[in-house]
């Protein structure tokens, strides 16, 4: 409906809700941690941000755009039919899904840490506050408190900064102690493809899972078609990625502060908290203990990105769910009225966010922080994704078998290393966490008898854990989780090629639903004219779907026919 899919002329809107798909919580909550933990070597993603953006302006844009199209698997439909278009459907469904409960779950651990009320009371408050504004406002609504919150999420990190600096002596001192404790250093050109963050993994491997966010992914696509024109929808993302770098800049030296803060005394060996993702609310309660309200606009700004996600992804299984299941298949559908169909929509959004509290306790049973929790199912699911969307954009001769069996390779392949690697947890050299201590804080603790001997039987039972450790985990078990959506998306790319040549490939392809930069590339590069394309629209431009004369050759089918172009 007109109320979930407008077309939003504020260019600044864009921004904001860009911006909110990489940061949300895992910028306030997990990045710290993962600095204190690993170093700035995950600083590394300011590139790949960079080069996801790039990719996504030249491939994706320029074709969901022009093709008009609300839902993104639309275009798979066209391209290679239903069965694939509902292969690709159901990975986003059962993706959102898990991915929404990851989101739900984890700033529960702040909400729990500053305030002491219970983690699952936080959960179901933070599913319903999302669930209704989502479900009575629609996407508006959405849009609205995307600017707000984000304003509370700078705040929030920024204020850590400022504080921290001051608690410590100054940055420069934080800087000079994170340099002594090797959290300082960036890049790392080990070609070894178990090693967690390499200038390899971080700059490059994760490029695929973030482009099968930004390019196809139902969530972002949503928002690119808010914009007036396609030029302004590059530009968004543009934009975006270096408001993008600049707030997880922030976030990573927020991590430097929580070193410099804990250097001697690791919260986590002395049991202040249990997992990684605790330390940043501890570190928030720590430093403002005498301001009071600072530790609520910490949990503000957590739960800032934590709605945002929600309600967006919520609002895109919304319209996925109408355009790729119920109009398709439900024919009584077109005959309902407008008041009708809003309505469903919004029990749809309702019935998703309910679902969605449901699964969050699925992330506590992964035994990952969150950050890694997030990448991994980013490169697990969305990699064969992506995949199918590279096969269908930038292969004119791939078809639909080759991209069915492609997407199946591709999901088997990457799910077997991906749960091997859940059940066979890597070491803590191919890990690279980095050494803490405690020095700073025995003589605080009378009972340091207990983690000695806690300790000593883990020494014990360390080489009888490594001994039935199969091969296979300390090699393809041990790849880094920013390599599966490589793994999947080429998998999947060179699988569905093989298939798709061997089945003869597609001999007619809908010039339009290639995309614009393979026509370019077929006249620049190999001299030759693939077909024409559909031109860049502007804002006194619409298209609409007008059926091709038959001619030989040449596809007769109102679903594969090109798009005309109409000027008002």
């Amino acid at each position: 409906n007109s109320d979930m899919f407008f077309k939003n002329p504020m260019f600044l809107m864009l921004q904001f809700r860009l911006i909110f798909q990489f940061l949300l919580m895992v910028s306030v909550i997990g990045y710290p941690a993962e600095v204190y933990n690993t170093g700035l070597n995950v600083l590394l993603l300011n590139f790949t941000f960079l080069l996801t953006s790039i990719i996504t302006c030249l491939i994706y844009i320029p074709l969901f755009y022009r093709l008009n199209i609300i839902s993104t698997y639309e275009y798979i439909n066209r391209r290679f039919g239903r069965v694939v278009r509902y292969q690709i459907v159901c990975s986003f469904m059962v993706y959102m899904f898990f991915y929404l409960g990851i989101v739900t779950y984890t700033p529960s651990f702040a909400l729990s840490q500053v305030t002491g009320m219970d983690m699952w009371t936080s959960v179901v408050i933070t599913g319903l506050a999302c669930t209704l504004y989502t479900t009575l406002g629609g996407i508006k609504a959405v849009v609205w408190t995307d600017v707000f919150q984000l304003c509370i999420m700078v705040i929030g990190l920024v204020a850590v900064l400022i504080q921290g600096s001051i608690h410590v002596g100054g940055f420069g001192k934080i800087w000079n102690i994170a340099k002594n404790g090797n959290r300082t250093d960036i890049f790392d050109f080990d070609p070894d493809p178990r090693k967690l963050y390499t200038t390899w993994s971080v700059g490059i491997g994760a490029v695929f899972g973030w482009v099968s966010i930004y390019g196809c992914n139902q969530v972002q696509v949503q928002r690119y078609l808010a914009c007036k024109s396609e030029r302004e929808a590059i530009k968004a993302v543009m934009l975006n990625s270096v408001g993008v770098i600049v707030l997880f800049t922030v976030s990573c030296l927020s991590g430097l502060v929580m070193y410099a803060v804990y250097e001697t005394c690791d919260p986590i060996k002395m049991n202040r908290v249990s997992t990684s993702d605790q330390l940043t609310p501890l570190l928030v309660v720590d430093l403002f203990d005498q301001m009071p309200g600072f530790p609520g606009l910490f949990v503000a700004s957590a739960y800032s990105g934590t709605l945002s996600t929600i309600s967006s992804g919520i609002s895109a299984m919304a319209a996925v769910a109408v355009e790729d299941f119920l109009k398709p298949i439900w024919k009584p559908w077109a005959q309902l009225s407008s008041r009708k169909k809003t309505l469903v929509s919004k029990l749809l959004a309702m019935t998703f966010g309910l679902t969605t509290i449901g699964l969050a306790g699925v992330s506590s049973l992964l035994g990952r922080n969150v950050v890694q929790v997030t990448l991994m199912f980013d490169g697990l699911i969305l990699g064969p994704i992506l995949g199918v969307f590279t096969l269908a954009a930038l292969f004119p001769k791939s078809n639909g078998k080759g991209a069915c069996v492609g997407w199946f390779v591709g999901v088997a392949f990457s799910m077997w290393i991906g749960i091997g690697g859940l059940i066979y947890p890597p070491s803590r050299e191919l890990s690279e966490l980095l050494e803490t201590s405690t020095a700073g804080c025995l003589e605080a603790n009378a009972t340091t008898s207990t983690p000695v001997n806690v300790t000593s039987m883990l020494t014990t039972l360390i080489p009888t854990k490594q001994e039935e450790r199969p091969d296979i985990a300390e090699n393809l078990y041990a790849i880094s989780f920013y390599y599966y959506g490589s793994i999947g998306c080429l998998s999947t790319v060179l699988v569905g090629l093989i298939i798709s040549m061997l089945t003869g490939g597609t001999e007619n392809v809908d010039p339009c639903l290639i995309a614009p930069i393979v026509h370019t590339i077929y006249k620049y590069v190999f001299k030759n004219k693939l077909n024409a394309s559909i031109p860049e629209t502007s804002d006194n431009l619409i298209t609409i779907p007008v059926l091709k004369q038959s001619s030989k050759g040449s596809v007769d089918s109102p679903v594969l026919n090109p798009i005309k172009s109409t000027r008002i």
